[in-house]
Formats: structure tokens, sequence, C-alpha cells
């Protein structure tokens, strides 16, 4: 459904928060960036089978390390894209993996078109077959 249709059809609360919330049985729609959110109730119980993808080697600039990881993407295939921040890079990640690669940025912090500056989030666009990067520190897209 439309994210009109939904406001139609709920109730709508308005904030001065950058995002608004549209509460729908056992999901919400988030229409500043068309995602669905599931409704996890404040008491679920998670089962214990958590496991590590992005392997626990500490903080650091190595491969098999992360450095303030801030925000990732997953695709159909498993494929976990992560934004590295203060190793100014988005890192790959196979499931199956000992270390990531860089798949972006990594050559330390700057404004060039290949490097990054505190990437904060990634996207996967399939359409496009390109990462879609939030690059904070040069306040690009």
């Amino acid at each position: 459904a439309s994210t009109e249709a939904v406001a139609a059809a709920t109730s709508t609360i308005n904030t001065e928060a950058s995002s608004i919330t549209l509460q729908i049985s056992t999901m919400a729609i988030n229409p500043r960036v068309n995602r669905v959110i599931p409704n996890i109730p404040v008491n679920a119980r998670w089962a214990q089978n958590a496991v590590t993808v992005a392997k626990g080697n500490g903080k650091g600039d190595a491969l098999n390390q992360l450095n303030d990881p801030c925000g990732l993407s997953v695709d159909d295939d498993q494929m976990i894209v992560i934004a590295d921040c203060s190793n100014h890079r988005i890192a790959q990640w196979k499931a199956t993996d000992t270390k990531g690669h860089a798949v972006a940025g990594g050559h330390g912090p700057g404004y060039q078109l290949n490097q990054l500056n505190c990437p904060t989030d990634v996207l996967i666009d399939k359409e496009t077959d390109s990462l879609i990067i939030s690059d904070q520190d040069n306040q690009r897209v």
C-alpha cells in the first residue's frame, strides 16, 4: 500500500523528529525512507543463536578488523557491506570470510572520488548494481 493510503487508514503522529512512524498491526512504515519496520514487542525474547559475521578481531585498520562500524546492508546472497567510519571505507564481508575487503574508499580520509571521510551508512541498489554511501564528513551521498 502507498504511504498515502496507509496514512488515510491510520492515525499519524506529528513530531519534530526527522522521521514519522505509522503503526499498522504488526508492522510500521517509515515514510521518510519507505522501509517496513517490524513491530517487536518490548517483552520479546530473543533466541540465543547470534553469530559474529565481521569477525571480532578488535578495533583496527586491518582487513579483518573494523573501526567504528556505523551502518550496514545485506544483499540477497548474504553479502554484508559495512560503513567502516574511522577506516574511511566501505568493507564487504561474506558470512564465511575471515576478513573483509574494501569496496569503496580505503585510501585514507579525503575528498577525492576514491576517498571517503567517515562514511556512516551504505545501501545496496540492486537496480543499478551500485552502493549508495552517506559520506558524513564530506557532506555528500
